[in-house]
């Protein structure tokens, strides 16, 4: 569900993702198994795989799995599942993530409770995706336009709707961010907020 194909990601630009994944998530051991939820072609996986030890990376895309093995390093391993219902365990990972996955997926909040449910106690989730408005007609028109470009858009959620689900899944948000993209779309927005959102899973006491 990501943009583009690892092969096709310019240096620069999973440079640039690489430098906000280390200061949000880290500091990293190096040891931790980490999950891109609804990978397509790769490129937070290629990112997260700079930082930990292992990473997989799960979409139903077959042809967009193919495109992420491609240039995949030793430490990542693509996986073909559902991102409302993840092939794992309990707790299977130490930093579960998905990256303009949301607003892809009908069912939003299925996605954050797989990502609480296959994260261990103590472990990170990270959520990163457009925002929507807090006023409805202007969330609508987005959603327009958004699918005029691309008819696999549900919906952009508002800031409180994401911090909702998280809460709704006994997740503490650690970090928060809001980044401003431009847009070189004619007849659409000239930016987009996209929101950068981690979250901890707790550790009963």
């Amino acid at each position: 569900m990501s943009e583009g194909t690892a092969s096709a990601h310019a240096p620069y630009e999973l440079d640039g993702l690489a430098e906000r994944v280390r200061r949000l998530l880290g500091p990293f051991t190096g040891s931790e198994v980490a999950l891109d939820a609804g990978c397509g072609r790769g490129a937070l996986a290629l990112t997260l795989a700079r930082f930990v030890g292992e990473v997989v990376g799960v979409d139903a895309d077959r042809e967009a799995l193919e495109a992420a093995r491609a240039s995949a390093p030793p430490n990542v391993r693509f996986v073909e599942g559902d991102v409302t219902a993840l092939p794992f365990e309990l707790g299977s990972f130490d930093i579960a993530a998905c990256r303009g996955v949301l607003h892809h997926t009908r069912r939003p909040e299925l996605v954050v409770s797989e990502l609480a449910r296959v994260t261990r106690l103590g472990g990170r989730v990270l959520i990163v995706d457009q925002l929507g408005s807090i006023d409805p007609l202007r969330s609508l028109e987005m959603d327009r336009f958004l699918r005029r470009r691309d008819a696999s858009h549900q919906r952009l959620l508002p800031d409180a709707d994401i911090r909702g689900y998280l809460d709704a899944n006994d997740l503490v948000l650690v970090s928060h961010e809001v980044a401003r993209e431009p847009v070189a779309v004619e007849g659409g927005p000239d930016e987009v907020e996209i929101g950068w959102y981690v979250a901890r899973k707790p550790v009963p006491s």
